[in-house]
């Protein structure tokens, strides 16, 4: 892939997460979630998004975390290689996910995407 595009499409993914991040928990949602909710309700609610919040601001940050090797790898040469095998990763799989560090192969024998 070329260099040019790869910092496109990595610039536009931290883009993204940042702003997912920003949205974790803010006042706007708070008071939406006020507003739709019924007496009883309120507590556990309240419980329910503090844990949504939580899993979704560790899983902004395992992303973030990705991202950050991402870019790494780019300025190293390395970007669209695996890092287990060192075999290309097609453009097509970083288009869709520019943080991709296997091939699609290798990460479905890891269990994973």
């Amino acid at each position: 892939m070329d260099a040019d595009r790869a910092r496109e499409l990595l610039a536009g993914e931290r883009e993204r997460i940042e702003q997912a991040m920003a949205g974790v928990g803010s006042e706007d949602a708070a008071v939406l979630a006020e507003q739709q909710s019924e007496p009883g309700d309120r507590d556990s609610e309240d419980l329910y998004q503090s844990e949504f919040d939580q899993g979704l601001a560790e899983d902004l940050g395992e992303q973030l975390a990705a991202l950050d090797r991402a870019e790494m790898r780019l300025a190293a040469g390395t970007y669209g290689l695996s890092v287990d095998s060192g075999e290309p990763i097609p453009d097509e799989r970083l288009e869709v996910l520019p943080t991709a560090e296997r091939t699609v192969q290798e990460q479905e024998g890891r269990g994973g995407s």
